[in-house]
C-alpha cells in the first residue's frame, strides 16, 4: 500500500490535497522502492504469458535485416551512410570518398562507444568543413545533457577536447577549428545558451556568443544549406527570432535577421543572392518570401508562394534550378517541384487513401535529383531519387522486412469520423485483407493530437505482430496535431483542448458503428502528450475502451504546469495555458487526468515511465497510479512499467528497445483473448 503524504497545493483560492505528491523525491530511497515495487507487480501479472511475450520480442527482430545499410547521401565530395553489423544494437556511421566504390572510413561506431553503458545514444554529430574532423554529442543518461567529443577522421585518434553538459546541437563555421555548440539551464534544462569552442582551448574557456533570457524559448544553431551562414533560433511556440552570421568569419558578431515578435513564426534559408523565409505573418497557413541579403526587414520581403486556406505549406527546400515545397492537403503530404525559371510547377504523385511522404537527405544545391521518402500503413519505407527535369524516378531502397511479409496481404483506408461539432476527423487504418467488418475484431487506435505534429500513416514492421494475429490498427488524426493545416492545430491547443479527447473518442465511436470492432474489443495508445489524451479518455469514456496504454504520459498538469523548475514548463504556456491566469488554472484542472481521477470503473492501463526522463518526469505516471489503485472501483489491471535506465524515449538499441515492445503488445492481445 502507497503511504500517503499530504500536499496542499493552493492556487487562485482552490484549495488541491495531493496525497502523492512525495513520489517527487527522485533521491528517496522508498519512492525507489515503490517504483521496483510496482515492476516487480507488472512482471508477476503478465507472468502467465511470459512466453509469449518473448515469442513477440523475437518475431519483432527477426523482421529486421541484421546487416543492412542506408542510402548514402553526398556532401563535399563523400558518400555518408549508416550500417547495422549483425546482432549489434547500434549504427556504424561511415563514409566513402568520391565515389561508393573506394573503401569505407569508419566516422563513429556505435557499438564500441556504447561499451559498459546501460543507456547510450548519439544525439548529434557534425564533420567539420574539411572533413577531417567529426565533432559527437554522448548521452549515456536519457536525460539528453550530452558529452561532445572530438575525432580526427585521419587518424581515428580522439581530440583531447571535451564539451560536458551541452546539448546535441553542434555546428562548425567554415575555418575547420571552430565548434558552436548549446548547453541547457541547469535546472530546467531548457537550451539557452550558444558557446564559441576553437579546437585545442580549454572549454572553460569558451565564448558566449549568445543568450536566451526568455523562459518561454529555447536556443539552437545551424548552418546553412548553401553553406554560407550560421543562423541562430530563438523559438517558442507563437515565434521565432534569427540571428545571421557569415560562416567564413568564425569570430563575428550576429546580427537580428527579424525582431521577434508574438503569433509571428518564421523560418530562413537562404539561396543565391537572397533570403527565403517561411512566414505566418497574415497567413495562417505560411506563405513563402524572400528578402535581401543586406536589407532583412519586412518591407523588402516579396511574395513567391501565396497564402492558400486549403493547402498548409509545411516545409520547404532549395536547388540550383527548383523550389521544392512539402504542402498538406487534407492531412496527407504533396511534393511539389517549381523551376526558378517559371512559375509553372508539377507535384509527384501517390496513389495509396493513406501515406507519408516527405523530403529526405539533400545536401547538395547544384543538382537536379530530389531523393524523397514515401510510406503507407502496409508500404515499408522507400527511398526514391527523383530526376525534377524529367519526372522520372529511381527506387534506391525499400525496408525489407524479413519473416514473409507481403504488402499485398493487408489493406489500408482512409475515413472520416464526424466530431461533435461536425468537424471530419481523418482516419488511417490498416488491416489484414480478409478481415470481415462484424464488429467482433480487437482494434488499437492510436492518437496523439499536440502541439501541431502530425501523426502520419507510416509503415512499422513491429505492428504486423498486432495485425497478423487479427487486430485492426488506426491512428486518429485529432485536432492538436496540424494534419489539415494551422486550424486543426489551433482548435486542439490552449482552451480549445478538449477537442483533442472528444475528437479521439468521436474516431472511436465511428469504428465502432462502423463495425471494425466493439468496446469490448476496442483498446487505445497514446504516449507523452498521447498518453495525457489517454488519461483524459478513460476519465471521460472508460466504458468505451477494454484497455489502454499510455507511454510516459504528461497527466499531472495542473502541477506541472505551476512548476518553472520542471523541463519544458515556461515553454509551453502558448500550448497549454500558463496557470497563474485563474482562466486556464480552471480549464485545465477540469480535464487533468490526474486531478479528474475517480472512484469509478476503468478500462484495463499499462502505464510506462523512464526514471531519468526530462520531458515527463517518471513521478508523473507513478502518481497517476497510485491514485488510480486508491480510487478505482474495479478489479481490472492496472501496470506501471518504469525503465529505471532510460528516458522519455525508452530503451535504446535497435533491438533492445523493442522488449518494451512485446511488453505492451502481449498486455493487448492477453486481453483480446488471443493466446497465439
Amino acid at each position: 500500500m502507497v503511504k500517503k503524504v499530504p500536499m496542499p497545493l493552493e492556487k487562485h483560492g482552490h484549495t488541491r490535497i495531493d496525497d502523492y505528491y512525495w513520489l517527487r523525491e527522485r533521491e528517496n530511497p522508498e519512492v525507489i522502492a515503490f517504483l521496483e515495487a510496482e515492476n516487480d507487480l507488472a512482471e508477476k501479472e503478465m507472468a502467465h504469458v511470459k512466453a509469449l511475450e518473448e515469442k513477440l520480442f523475437e518475431e519483432i527482430k527477426a523482421r529486421f535485416k541484421q546487416t543492412d545499410m542506408s542510402v548514402p547521401y553526398k556532401r563535399d565530395g563523400y558518400f555518408y551512410y549508416t550500417r547495422f553489423e549483425e546482432g549489434k544494437e547500434y549504427p556504424i556511421y561511415a563514409r566513402k570518398k568520391d565515389a561508393l566504390e573506394q573503401p569505407e572510413e569508419v566516422v563513429l561506431n556505435g557499438n564500441e562507444l556504447a561499451e559498459g553503458h546501460d543507456f547510450f545514444s548519439i544525439g548529434g554529430w557534425a564533420v567539420s568543413s574539411a572533413q577531417d574532423i567529426v565533432a559527437y554529442a554522448v548521452d549515456t543518461q536519457g536525460r539528453r545533457i550530452h558529452t561532445a567529443y572530438f575525432k580526427n577522421l585521419t587518424t581515428g585518434e580522439l581530440l583531447p577536447d571535451v564539451l560536458p553538459e551541452v546539448t546535441e546541437n553542434l555546428t562548425w563555421a567554415n575555418d575547420n577549428k571552430t565548434l558552436f555548440y548549446g548547453k541547457q539551464d541547469p535546472a530546467t534544462l531548457r537550451a539557452f545558451q550558444i558557446y564559441r569552442h576553437v579546437l585545442g582551448t580549454d572549454w572553460r574557456e569558451d565564448q558566449l556568443v549568445f543568450e536566451e533570457g526568455d523562459e518561454a524559448f529555447s536556443t539552437w544553431i545551424f548552418k546553412t544549406k548553401s553553406r554560407k551562414y550560421l543562423m541562430i533560433v530563438s523559438s517558442q511556440t507563437l515565434s521565432q527570432e534569427y540571428r545571421y552570421l557569415d560562416a567564413d568569419d568564425s569570430c563575428g558578431e550576429f546580427k537580428i535577421f527579424l525582431t521577434r515578435e508574438r503569433d509571428h513564426e518564421y523560418h530562413v534559408a537562404h539561396f543565391d543572392n537572397r533570403f527565403l523565409i517561411r512566414s505566418n505573418d497574415r497567413a495562417k497557413n505560411f506563405r513563402l518570401m524572400a528578402a535581401p541579403l543586406e536589407h532583412t526587414g519586412r518591407e523588402n520581403w516579396q511574395e513567391i508562394v501565396p497564402h492558400r486556406e486549403d493547402v498548409y505549406l509545411s516545409d520547404f527546400d532549395v536547388f540550383k534550378d527548383h523550389l521544392v515545397l512539402e504542402e498538406r492537403v487534407r492531412g496527407l503530404t504533396q511534393i511539389r517541384v517549381l523551376p526558378w525559371a517559371s512559375g509553372d510547377g508539377h507535384y509527384l504523385e501517390f496513389t495509396e487513401p493513406a501515406y507519408r511522404a516527405n523530403l529526405g537527405m539533400n545536401p547538395e544545391i547544384d543538382t537536379a535529383t530530389l531523393r524523397f521518402e514515401y510510406t503507407s500503413m502496409k508500404t515499408p519505407l522507400t527511398i526514391y531519387d527523383y530526376d525534377m527535369n524529367t519526372r522520372q524516378r529511381v527506387l534506391l531502397k525499400q525496408e525489407e522486412v524479413l519473416g514473409g511479409f507481403d504488402a499485398d496481404n493487408y489493406v489500408t483506408e482512409r475515413l472520416y469520423a464526424r466530431a461533435v461539432d461536425g468537424a471530419e476527423i481523418p482516419l488511417s487504418i490498416v488491416y489484414r485483407k480478409g478481415l470481415r467488418k462484424d464488429g467482433q475484431n480487437p482494434l488499437l487506435l492510436y492518437g496523439y493530437g499536440s502541439y501541431g505534429f502530425s501523426i502520419d500513416a507510416a509503415f512499422a514492421s513491429p505492428r504486423l505482430s498486432l495485425v497478423d494475429r487479427g487486430f485492426v490498427y488506426a491512428i486518429a488524426h485529432i485536432r492538436g496535431g496540424q494534419e489539415l493545416g494551422r486550424r486543426w492545430y489551433e482548435e486542439g491547443k490552449m482552451l480549445n483542448k478538449k477537442n483533442t479527447f472528444t475528437d479521439f473518442i468521436a474516431c472511436a465511436e465511428f469504428l465502432v458503428h462502423e463495425k471494425f470492432t466493439k468496446p469490448d474489443k476496442l483498446f487505445a495508445m497514446g504516449r507523452s502528450a498521447g498518453g495525457l489524451l489517454m488519461g483524459a479518455v478513460a476519465n471521460m469514456r472508460p466504458a468505451l475502451f477494454k484497455g489502454v496504454v499510455a507511454e510516459v504520459p504528461f497527466v499531472d498538469v495542473v502541477t506541472t504546469m505551476l512548476d518553472p523548475s520542471i523541463p519544458l514548463t515556461t515553454g509551453e504556456y502558448d500550448e497549454w495555458g500558463d496557470p497563474n491566469q485563474k482562466e486556464y488554472f480552471d480549464y485545465m484542472l477540469s480535464y487533468s487526468p490526474y486531478d479528474n481521477v475517480a472512484a469509478k470503473t476503468y478500462p484495463h492501463m499499462l502505464i510506462t515511465g523512464g526514471l531519468h526522463d526530462s520531458q515527463v518526469q517518471y513521478w508523473e505516471p507513478a502518481k497517476w497510479v497510485a491514485k488510480l489503485r486508491e480510487l478505482k472501483t474495479d478489479n481490472n489491471r492496472l501496470l506501471l512499467k518504469t525503465n529505471m535506465d532510460a528516458g522519455h524515449g525508452g530503451a535504446t538499441g535497435r533491438f533492445r528497445r523493442h522488449l518494451e515492445t512485446a511488453f505492451s503488445y502481449v498486455f493487448l492481445l492477453d486481453l483480446a483473448g488471443i493466446k497465439e
